[in-house]
Parts: structure tokens; sequence; C-alpha cells
């Protein structure tokens, strides 16, 4: 089922915290960290709805001047669940950072995290480094890089 992409308001708050609780069980975004990242011009929160329905999101950091933007955050709900909505989000994520002038898209995922990392590496994400001790818990954490094209489709 494809979902419809678009940037996240203030309105989507509580959906995302309810997202955000149900798909991890710790190093979760706090309620004010969420609201920051909503409409700050540095930040693109995706949000991915199915028939009026918020199922998930994504969340990619620009710095002004950098050709590399981050893949902060990405959870689909798991109470909640639709086939491809990961994807989508990470297409979309890609596609934004893209459009707002990225070389490159990279992001931190925990080293026991295989769905994640499936989907990462199936997308064209290459593992550059790791780093111990990395979550709360001192779970490790895989660093992973794309190249992305930019607007004229070279990389």
């Amino acid at each position: 089922m494809t979902a419809a992409i678009r940037l996240g308001r203030m309105s989507d708050l509580d959906a995302l915290m309810a997202i955000e609780h149900a798909a991890f069980s710790g190093d979760r975004l706090s309620r004010r960290s969420m609201r920051r990242f909503i409409g700050n011009a540095g930040n693109s929160l995706l949000v991915a709805e199915v028939s009026s329905v918020i199922v998930g999101y994504a969340l990619v950091l620009s710095r002004k001047g950098s050709t590399a933007a981050r893949l902060y955050s990405i959870a689909a709900n798991p109470l909640n669940r639709v086939a491809g909505i990961g994807r989508q989000l990470l297409a979309a994520a890609e596609q934004i950072a893209q459009e707002r002038g990225a070389r490159e898209l990279r992001l931190e995922v925990r080293e026991d995290n295989g769905r994640a990392i499936g989907l990462y590496e199936r997308a064209g994400f290459v593992r550059f480094a790791s780093r111990p001790d990395y979550y709360a818990d001192g779970a490790t954490a895989l660093r992973y890089t794309k190249k992305l094209r930019d607007r004229n489709g070279h990389e």
C-alpha cells in the first residue's frame, strides 16, 4: 500500500509520540524534541499517512553548507503495520535530502536491528564505521552512508 508522505505538522505531535513509544523501548525522542523538530528550517520531519492515519515518520537533519544530511530517526508504528512504509519513508528521506542539496545521507542503526539493517542495505547504504556504547543501553551503532545524486542526476 502506498502512503501519502508529507511534512509533519504540530497537529501530528500526539500521533508521532504514540509511534515513538510503540516503536522504541529506549533512546526515544522526547515530546519537547519532537516539537522542536517540527517546522524547524534545518529539519525535515516526514509523515506517512494511510487512510488519514499516521503510520510512520522519518526525520532528516541538514546543516547549511554541509553536503551530508543525516537520517536521525525513522519509525513505523508496529501496532498499525503497513507493508513497505519503511521503504517509502526511506526513499522520501533520500529525496528531501537531495532537494536540500545533500550529496550524501548518513545514519546510525543498532547492530542488533537486523530488519533495519536489511532495509538500509537493500536501499544501497554502505556500512563505513561502528560506534561502541552509542546507545543508552550500551549497544553499538553501525554507521551507514549512501551517495545521493545531485539535481542534475550526478553522484
